[in-house]
């Protein structure tokens, strides 16, 4: 109980819809994961021991601990939160997840990917949350408007608005870097509309080079300064996502890797451990589950 004791006095305090819908379910010894209606990926998770092996992903993933202590290993260090801090992970960067206290832990997240704060920042660098942890309360706003309420899909103009709300939260956390490269934006966005139209081809960067127009180092370059990721990775998570979408429990693994673009279902499976934390075998566990057992009904997505 030290780090939750240590932390506790220095956390934001809760938002009261934090309270509402889906806080109300309590954890049960299989942990669970529930997801948010709509295509921009939210959920709420309840999970203890080490729940996550360590992982990447090409995404920002924005949070906030709704109980128990959040703890992970993150750019060479330890860090824990408590309900009301919002964590910040950013793409690429390699971290876990575990119980800090020994006790289940519970949080809500969003993926939010590189180019959506890319559109709100009008091409200024991506921000970068040092510590991963914060007490902000600008931050904690905006981070609540995005997963404050996981009962209803986040659209139009409430999900423009939590992207500006978000970018700028950020960047005044992280701080702008003055100096850096201009970068063709056309030409990234040439590359990653190839990648997303042939995530199960053998995409090489003569093939962006060529659609893009410019050379592949400095295509490369202006990709992770974009999008947070290289290419290639770029090009994994797109493979990744097919076969999540394929994951019904039905479908043969090998099948799924095949048809998502990996050589075989190991190939597959190491990749998705390296980004998720998880094996597929896991995540359809999780995913099928909530408290209660069986699959999340349509009043609870």
């Amino acid at each position: 109980m030290a780090i939750r004791l240590a932390l506790w006095s220095t956390r934001t305090p809760i938002d009261e819809r934090l309270r509402e819908g889906w806080s109300a379910m309590s954890c049960d010894e299989t942990g669970w994961i529930v997801r948010a209606p709509g295509d921009f990926e939210r959920f709420e998770a309840c999970l203890d021991g080490a729940a996550y092996g360590p992982h990447r992903h090409d995404t920002y993933a924005i949070a906030i601990t709704v109980a128990g202590v959040q703890s992970f290993s993150y750019r060479g260090s330890q860090r824990h939160s408590v309900p009301g801090q919002v964590v910040v992970l950013h793409p690429d960067e390699l971290h876990d997840g575990h119980a800090g206290d020994g006790r289940h832990f519970r949080y809500r997240s969003a993926s939010v990917a590189p180019s959506a704060l890319q559109r709100a920042l009008g091409g200024r660098a991506l921000p970068f949350l040092a510590g991963g942890v914060s007490d902000d309360a600008r931050l904690h706003a905006a981070a609540t408007s995005l997963i404050g309420d996981l009962n209803q899909a986040l659209c139009g103009l409430e999900y423009d608005q939590a992207m500006l709300d978000l970018a700028e939260a950020l960047s005044e956390l992280g701080g702008e870097q003055k100096h850096h490269r201009r970068v063709d934006h056309q030409a990234v966005a040439q590359a990653r509309a190839f990648i997303d139209a042939h995530p199960d081809k053998n995409v090489r960067l003569d093939d962006l080079e060529r659609v893009s127009g410019q050379d592949r180092w400095q295509l490369s370059r202006g990709f992770r300064a974009l999008l947070g990721v290289s290419p290639y990775r770029y090009l994994i998570f797109r493979r990744l996502d097919t076969a999540r979408a394929m994951m019904n429990g039905r479908t043969p693994l090998a099948e799924i890797a095949a048809a998502s673009g990996f050589s075989d279902q190991s190939h597959l499976t190491r990749h998705f451990r390296s980004a998720y934390g998880l094996t597929p075998a896991q995540w359809q566990r999780l995913n099928r589950s909530r408290p209660g057992g069986g699959a999340p009904s349509a009043s609870t997505r």
